[in-house]
């Protein structure tokens, strides 16, 4: 059998699959539908140095071949994260990260603070596209200066890997990564979500309570691949693709064009046990083209 193995900047993993933040709960959720230790990574959903309430709804709307989401990163803070949900998740027998978010580069800073005492959350993600309070909203992700100043304040406080998810939502997502990369950034996942809409003809109205949203889902992977083609090819660091993944051939575009691990998403509400499913059909596939291993494939196109 090929070997799946890898490593993401210090970050061993048995399998280059990992869950995509927002997708798999905490994964403790999904314990009695696949087995957790079989799965590359977790990266639990997007946590906050306070609690937020999230959006009204509706939050989610279907669109073909996706859907769209304004959930609004709801969850109870990170200090309830560390005394309540990291007790429960600190022994299960694969990677859990935690996805770092904030509404300030201090923000940021003193959540990945509190986590970094946590001994068995070896990472974290940061989603850079949230609106920065302090410039009038404007996603920290879509300016080179914005996404360095919020892994500059995280780098100087946390002693893990860090793991920054690009917005595709730029004019070049390449620029981003370079800026990210300079500031002390381990890896970098791309793409977060699309930004888009869907109108109700009948109602005359959104279908989602903030008017916008994120698109994911299939829709959107051919623009995923392209951003993890540009990115891979501009910095030097690790890059993690995902958006639209529900297949071991998906997986293995990613991989090709740069990626090398991947998430998985919005697949993860139609197969719980997805993730799983697409590492073994690497395995497989790898197995029926005679390589020895995933790395032989990553960036085979660059």
């Amino acid at each position: 059998m090929a070997d799946i193995k890898v490593n993401i900047a210090g970050l061993q993993m048995k399998t280059p699959v990992m869950t995509a933040s927002g997708t798999f709960g905490y994964g403790l959720e999904y314990a009695d539908l696949v087995n957790l230790e079989d799965i590359g990574a977790i990266i639990v959903k997007g946590t906050t140095l306070n609690a937020r309430q999230g959006n009204d709804y509706p939050r989610m709307a279907e669109t073909p071949s996706g859907m769209l989401n304004c959930v609004g990163l709801q969850n109870k803070g990170a200090e309830y994260f560390c005394k309540h949900i990291y007790p429960e998740v600190k022994d299960i027998k694969t990677n859990v990260l935690v996805n770092v978010s904030g509404s300030s580069p201090d923000d940021y800073a003193r959540c990945a603070e509190l986590i970094d005492e946590l001994d068995h959350i070896p990472a974290i993600e940061l989603n850079i596209s949230c609106p920065n309070v302090k410039q009038g909203g404007m996603a920290f992700g879509v300016t080179t200066s914005g996404a360095a100043s919020v892994v500059r304040a995280v780098r100087a406080v946390y002693h893990k890997p860090i793991i920054v998810k690009l917005s595709p939502n730029v004019t070049s997502i390449a620029d981003i990564a370079c800026a990210v990369q300079d500031e002390g950034a381990d890896a970098l996942s791309c793409i977060n979500t699309l930004m888009g809409m869907s109108i109700d003809i009948e109602k005359r109205r959104p279908r989602l309570s903030i008017s916008t949203g994120g698109l994911s889902g299939p829709c959107v992977k051919p623009v995923a691949v392209r951003c993890v083609w540009q990115v891979a090819r501009a910095v030097k660091i690790p890059v993690v693709g995902l958006g639209g993944i529900s297949s071991a051939e998906d997986a293995i575009e990613f991989m090709m064009a740069g990626a090398s691990a991947v998430q998985v998403g919005t697949a993860n509400f139609i197969d719980p046990a997805i993730s799983v499913k697409i590492a073994q059909g690497i395995s497989d596939w790898l197995d029926s083209h005679g390589y020895r291993s995933v790395q032989e494939i990553v960036g085979a196109i660059l």
